[in-house]
């Protein structure tokens, strides 16, 4: 079984969402290994010197108990284009460091710089976030993401973005399309326009 893998946003010393990285973590554990000594996240995450200004990745690799514990530094990417990719048997309900599944999606992106994975006629996540697409008045998110992810589980509970099932079809409805992970949110998050969107 591949290591699970939590990633944290570290912005000038911080975690940043840590409870809702300890809720998905705490899950995980549960689901995969039923009753585990509990840990604390806050506990592995000692952050280095040289990782005390900026924004940093704190990639946490676990199973039963912490594997491994990196700081890497944050490369941000721009994002002008996208392609509906299918991926109707993909499985990533769980955040696993084996990423394999989804890079072979991501292969078929062309020359588009991020792929919008479509699962059974519906809407659900590229391969480094969530999404969410803007009406004109609010933002909404798939209903049915691969994962679920903390960015997008603390955004819906400040009732900040709709969940709402989302079809190809539908995109015309849509003006932008937003990607939102531990490092991006509604604020600062790339934007894609919706005839950037490719194959629909």
């Amino acid at each position: 079984m591949s290591l699970l893998l939590e990633t944290i946003k570290i912005e000038n010393g911080k975690p940043c969402l840590l409870p809702w990285h300890q809720k998905r973590f705490d899950e995980a554990r549960s689901l995969l290994f039923g009753t585990c000594p509990p840990i604390n996240l806050s506990e592995p995450i000692r952050v280095p010197a040289h990782c005390q200004n900026g924004i940093f990745r704190c990639r946490i690799e676990y199973s039963r108990q912490i594997e491994k514990t990196e700081f890497l530094p944050f490369l941000p990417r721009t994002f002008q284009s996208l392609r509906l990719v299918t991926g109707n048997h993909i499985d990533y309900a769980l955040k696993y460091a084996d990423r394999s599944a989804l890079n072979q999606l991501l292969a078929q992106r062309g020359e588009c710089d991020e792929i919008i994975i479509v699962k059974n006629g519906l809407l659900t996540d590229c391969t480094i976030g969530n999404l969410v697409f803007f009406d004109g008045q609010h933002w909404h998110t798939p209903a049915s993401p691969l994962l679920r992810g903390t960015q997008r589980s603390h955004l819906l509970a400040q009732a900040l973005i709709r969940e709402t099932e989302i079809r190809t079809s539908d995109l015309p409805n849509y003006q932008q399309a937003g990607i939102i992970n531990v490092f991006y949110n509604l604020e600062n998050m790339p934007k894609v326009e919706i005839q950037n969107i490719i194959n629909f």
